[in-house]
């Protein structure tokens, strides 16, 4: 299966692929990590524009042909890349769960962006500003939504099970 988790940064992608990763004994693809290692290695600098996501397909395609489950995390603010993770998920001939991580509290979401800490060695976190004024298309296709606001990460994590188990056929 191809889970294809995307939402505005600090809202809670992370936290909740890496939980739902552990439980499912999934691979854990990570855009910002991809992304961050291109600038280490000094071949680009931000911002990158569409190379994390290209080697994100590439790495994702390799595990699910290989019988893993994938769970593709990034903003994904972009019709055209979620078009790309579902055809890749499409053309491994596996299910495609498409799930948008809110939090509709934005007195949450604003102390959230301005409190948490870096866990990738030199990424630069955006500013309150930048996520308000980001370009993020609306997702016009059925998808999964898991609101984080005032839950605890567990309790949006089964939540997100919950409407997983729902979608499969």
């Amino acid at each position: 299966m191809l889970i294809v988790m995307g939402g505005l940064p600090a809202t809670g992608k992370t936290t909740l692929a890496r939980l739902l990763a552990r439980r499912m004994g999934a691979i854990h693809l990570r855009i910002d990590t991809i992304e961050q290692a291109i600038v280490r290695s000094g071949l680009a600098r931000p911002p990158l524009g569409p190379v994390g996501y290209f080697i994100g397909y590439a790495l994702a395609e390799e595990h699910l042909g290989q019988g893993l489950t994938v769970i593709a995390e990034s903003v994904n603010p972009l019709l055209v890349t979620r078009d790309a993770w579902r055809a890749v998920g499409v053309a491994a001939g596996v299910p495609v769960a498409e799930v948008e991580v809110v939090c509709s509290d934005h007195a949450e979401h604003r102390d959230r962006v301005t409190s948490r800490s870096i866990d990738i060695s030199d990424l630069r976190l955006p500013k309150w500003q930048e996520v308000v004024e980001r370009e993020y298309e609306p997702w016009h296709r059925e998808h999964i939504i898991v609101d984080t606001a005032g839950r605890t990460p567990e309790e949006s994590l089964a939540a997100l099970i919950h409407r997983l188990d729902q979608a499969s056929p």
